[in-house]
């Protein structure tokens, strides 16, 4: 079928093809397999309710509570400032991504897909493994995370074992790290609806084991817990100084959805109208993550005062918390739990994406589920480094890093659909090479959209690692990147862009 014959085939406003118009011919291979196509509607079967559990286990992992409370403990204001930040940082993402999910809605394409419409059909590879390589990095240190928590189990059961330990992991750790791994594989490999389904049951798991932890810890600390929340994440800035670590905070926050936020067309492509995707983003965002947060919140603290005594640091990770409660049965349902609850974000956030960003690059050789092996041996890889090699950086600039690399991507894709090019995108011209296209562009490659972001990342990325440009704006780089990579590309495309093709090409949708 010729670029031509899928033009006259497509009709409508609503984006959405039947299984007949996925069929292209030998000459457009290259950008073309199933797992790429658009969605038909038959296949839209997501609601709110599974964005939301989405959302749900993008928030409730062992690495998202870490981060919290490590933010509680680290920003030098007040704990109901950071826990005030965080809101904000929820309602904020909600808005990326009602922006960011509506094409994939309208459209039924993936992100990777999406971004030939901006970066040209063979420069969307750059983009597309940009994000893969960041979402690998991410798996490995999700994996690493629940790891923790089937190690938690494997102590409490077998508690004397060698601490002997090889890249700082004991062969518990190793382990593991294993088990995650063949476990999300086996999900995985059970395809979208499989996931959909481990998503539905993972999401309320884990507020019913944290609710039951904080009774605990609320039991043990008595009237204590109250005032411990304030004594104990108190407030060290004031004025600009406290402004700015409140916004650090929100940036920061949205730096760690980054990944999500760039590559939410390939979750809404699933959905079958706006409002539902509207609805699961705000149940999913400010509903659960004020939620999650509340309780972080007060488990951080109440492990403080009736599991350490005043003893050291704060515990940031809930597995630890979970050891030290002396409960052989809570023990073992919070590990599991968090496991689940962890296995459940790097399916959403870390696995599915990269998966199909690497079909993009070779659509004729890599599938949707070749990626994800590819993501699962690299993921695997960072995780057995993550103790000994990454963790020294520092959590919060680790998400502060992936965040400002993906941060112009975003603003670059936003600026493209809704100013430029007014919401109008042609399916058609998506998946051929032929020169005519809307989006060949120079063989292929849009360089100016490839420019904006490379200078918009050089500013971001300089809010992370160049000490003087981080004394004033870090925590923002995600925010700096995302606006600099639009406005950059609004400065290189506009006059440039088609909106609307030549009559032959007109059957747009």
């Amino acid at each position: 079928m010729s670029a031509s014959d899928i033009h006259q085939r497509i009709s409508g406003t609503t984006g959405l093809l039947s299984e007949a118009d996925y069929a292209i011919n030998d000459r457009d291979a290259r950008l073309f397999n199933e797992d790429l196509a658009p969605v038909p509607a038959s296949k839209r079967t997501w609601g709110a309710l599974e964005i939301f559990n989405v959302w749900t286990n993008d928030v409730q992992s062992l690495a998202g509570y870490t981060l919290a409370a490590s933010l509680f403990i680290t920003a030098g204001i007040s704990g109901w400032l950071v826990f005030l930040a965080i809101i904000v940082a929820s309602v904020v993402v909600m808005f990326l991504v009602n922006l960011s999910g509506k094409p994939s809605v309208r459209y039924g394409i993936p992100y990777a897909v999406i971004a030939r419409t901006n970066m040209g059909v063979l420069g969307a590879r750059f983009p597309a493994l940009l994000r893969g390589i960041v979402g690998m990095f991410w798996f490995g240190a999700q994996t690493y995370f629940a790891s923790t928590a089937v190690a938690l189990a494997i102590n409490v059961l077998f508690p004397h074992h060698s601490a002997v330990t090889f890249l700082s992991l004991t062969w518990v750790g190793w382990l593991s790290i294993i088990i995650v791994t063949v476990f999300q594989l086996v999900i995985f490999s059970r395809g979208i609806g499989w996931i959909s389904r481990f998503l539905n049951f993972a999401g309320p798991a884990v507020y019913v084991v944290m609710i039951m932890l904080l009774i605990f810890l609320w039991v043990e600390a008595g009237d204590e817990l109250i005032s411990g929340v304030g004594s104990l994440f108190q407030s060290e800035l004031s004025g600009w100084a406290a402004v700015s670590s409140f916004v650090g905070v929100v940036g920061t926050m949205v730096a760690y959805f980054a990944a999500v936020v760039v590559n939410y067309g390939d979750f809404s492509r699933f959905t079958g109208s706006l409002s539902q995707m509207r609805r699961g983003n705000f149940y999913g965002l400010p509903v659960s993550l004020t939620l999650f947060t509340f309780l972080a919140l007060f488990i951080t603290a109440g492990s403080y005062i009736a599991l350490q005594h005043g003893g050291g640091e704060p515990l940031t990770n809930p597995a630890d918390i979970v050891g030290l409660v002396g409960n052989t049965y809570l023990t073992l349902i919070a590990a599991v739990t968090f496991f689940v609850a962890t296995v459940g974000i790097n399916l959403v956030a870390n696995f599915v994406p990269p998966a199909y960003d690497l079909a993009n690059l070779w659509p004729s050789r890599i599938s949707f589920r070749i990626g994800g092996y590819i993501t699962a041996t690299v993921g695997l890889i960072i995780s057995v480094l993550w103790v000994a090699v990454i963790a020294p950086m520092g959590f919060d600039k680790f998400v502060d890093t992936l965040g400002a690399v993906l941060a112009p991507l975003y603003g670059l894709l936003v600026c493209d659909y809704y100013i430029l090019r007014k919401g109008r995108l042609y399916v058609a011209d998506m998946f051929t090479m032929s020169e005519k296209s809307v989006y060949h562009f120079t063989n292929g490659w849009n360089y100016r959209a490839l420019f904006a972001v490379g200078a918009a990342a050089v500013f971001s990325m300089a809010t992370v690692w160049v000490p003087i440009v981080g004394e004033t704006l870090g925590g923002f780089g995600w925010i700096i990147g995302a606006f600099l990579g639009g406005f950059f590309h609004w400065l290189a495309m506009r006059g440039r862009v088609v909106i609307d093709p030549p009559a032959a090409d007109a059957a747009a949708v």
